[in-house]
């Protein structure tokens, strides 16, 4: 909890100053719809879609402190009122910290595959964890996921299917506005292949809890952890 701060425009605060869930009306004021990207790097789409979308309000989560620093300067120096960066991990955030159901849309671009078996756990895009990403989402908001990590992408691709409340649609080539980050261009100009989706939390659809792929797992782990609790006298 100590690694998690928040920095807006003029001043940074950590997460025991305040309080969680975040209230976040009172960290950014205004009435713009809130978008959110997960796991910004160097800020290039988040910063200048926060620039150029003024009317909007922003928020990126990043773990990389290297990063965060610096794309909390760039904000400091384009004087970027309607963004707030958070620097901590991204499940912990949403799990702990953040409200769900706030943000019309969802940003994930080429995020760390974890392609080694037992590695793969910390993946954000698991049948345990995708709750957590979807959950941010408002009824008709939409969720766009990049990777050039085929095999991830496929997963990823098949896990979000597969869950009740959302429809898939698979891009064919670059986003309308062309490459979104720095990562993205450079793959493109070495012809990689890229797996681009965009995904609509179903207007009206009843919330799913959990997953139902990732569901016996987290019952499986709570009852475990319950087995093992030795209650206090």
């Amino acid at each position: 909890m100590k690694d998690v701060a928040v920095s807006v425009f003029g001043r940074e605060e950590v997460l025991p100053e305040i309080g969680a869930p975040w209230a976040l009306d009172a960290l950014l004021s205004g009435d713009g719809a809130w978008e959110v990207e997960i796991g910004f790097g160097k800020g290039r789409y988040l910063l200048h879609r926060a620039e150029e979308q003024s009317h909007l309000r922003f928020m990126g989560i990043e773990m990389a402190a290297a990063y965060y620093r610096l794309a909390r300067q760039r904000m400091q120096r384009r004087s970027l009122t309607n963004l707030a960066l958070v620097r901590g991990e991204a499940l912990y955030v949403l799990a702990a910290v953040l409200l769900p159901g706030f943000a019309s849309a969802v940003h994930v671009y080429f995020p760390d595959p974890w392609p080694k078996i037992r590695h793969q756990k910390r993946r954000l895009f698991d049948p345990e964890t995708v709750d957590l990403v979807l959950g941010l989402l408002r009824p008709g908001g939409l969720l766009f996921f990049a990777t050039d990590h085929l095999d991830y992408g496929s997963a990823v691709q098949s896990i979000l299917e597969s869950h009740p409340s959302t429809d898939v649609a698979v891009l064919p080539g670059l986003w309308p506005d062309g490459a979104r980050t720095n990562y993205e261009m450079k793959y493109e100009t070495e012809g990689r292949s890229i797996l681009r989706l965009q995904v609509t939390w179903r207007p009206g659809a009843e919330p799913a809890p959990l997953h139902p792929l990732g569901a016996p797992g987290i019952v499986a782990a709570t009852c475990g952890r319950l087995a093992d609790w030795d209650p206090p006298a």
